[in-house]
C-alpha cells in the first residue's frame, strides 16, 4: 500500500502525461457544464423565485426531484437523444466531449436551479415590498436581488461543480472512455482501479480531492465574508 502512494505522487510530482491529459479533459467538460448549467439554472431559479404563474409549483417540485435523479438515468436518456436513430443523431455528439456537456449540464441546471430559486425567493419576500413602493422595473429589482445575494448563490454554483465534477455514471455512458478523447478523471479511477494501475488510480483521485477541497475552502471563504460584511 505504502508502494502505491509513493508511485502515484510520482506521477503526480513528475507532471505525468496522461494525469495531466486526463484531469484538462475532465476540468474541460465540467466547467463548460457548469457555465451552461448557470447561465440556464440561474435565470429560471429568478423567474419561479420571484413570478406567479400556471405550473410553477409543477416545475418546482420537478426541480427538486431531478435534483437527486441519479447519474445513470440521465446517462441514459441523453444516450437515447444522441444516438444514430436518436433526435438529435445528426449532430454525432455521442462518445465526444460535447455529449459529454450535454449530459452534465442537464445534472447541473436542476441542482443550481432549485438552489437558486430558494435563496432568492427568501430575499425577495424581505424587499418585495420596497421594490414595488419604488416602482422599480422588474429587470432592475432582478439585478439588485441577484447581487445582493450574490455569497449564497456563489455556494449554489460551487454545488453545481461538485456535482459535475464528481459525476461517473452519465459521462461513462455518453462518452465511452475513450483513451485521450473522453476519458474523465472518475471514469479512468473506475478503468485502472479495475485493471489493477492502482497508482494512476490513486493519482487521480488525489488530484479530484484536491479540487474538490479547493472548492469546499473557497464556498467556506465566502460563506465567512458574507457572514461578516452581513450578519
Amino acid at each position: 500500500m505504502l508502494m502505491t502512494f509513493q508511485d502515484a505522487f510520482k506521477l503526480l510530482a513528475h507532471l505525468d502525461a496522461g494525469v495531466m491529459g486526463i484531469v484538462l479533459v475532465s476540468l474541460q467538460v465540467s466547467l463548460t457544464a457548469l457555465l451552461l448549467g448557470t447561465l440556464i439554472g440561474l435565470p429560471l431559479g429568478a423567474l419561479l423565485a420571484t413570478e406567479e404563474f400556471k405550473g410553477k409549483k409543477t416545475i418546482t417540485v420537478t426541480l427538486n426531484t431531478l435534483m437527486g435523479v441519479p447519474t445513470v438515468i440521465v446517462g441514459v436518456v441523453v444516450y437515447l437523444m444522441l444516438s444514430r436513430t436518436g433526435p438529435l443523431g445528426v449532430w454525432g455528439w455521442l462518445f465526444t466531449p460535447k455529449g459529454m456537456i450535454v449530459a452534465q449540464t442537464l445534472l447541473t441546471t436542476p441542482l443550481i436551479a432549485a438552489l437558486s430559486r430558494q435563496i432568492l425567493e427568501d430575499s425577495w419576500r424581505i424587499h418585495r415590498d420596497s421594490f414595488m413602493a419604488l416602482r422599480l422595473p422588474r429587470i432592475s429589482s432582478l439585478k439588485w436581488l441577484i447581487w445582493d445575494c450574490r455569497f449564497s448563490l456563489t455556494i449554489a454554483v460551487l454545488a453545481g461543480l461538485a456535482r459535475a465534477i464528481s459525476e461517473v455514471g452519465a459521462v461513462m455512458i455518453v462518452g465511452g472512455n475513450i483513451d485521450k478523447s473522453t476519458r474523465t478523471m472518475t471514469t479512468a479511477i473506475a478503468l485502472e482501479t479495475s485493471k489493477g494501475d492502482l497508482p494512476l488510480a490513486l493519482a487521480l483521485g488525489i488530484v479530484l480531492l484536491g479540487i474538490v477541497l479547493l472548492a469546499n475552502l473557497f464556498t467556506f471563504a465566502v460563506r465567512e465574508i458574507a457572514e461578516r460584511r452581513y450578519g
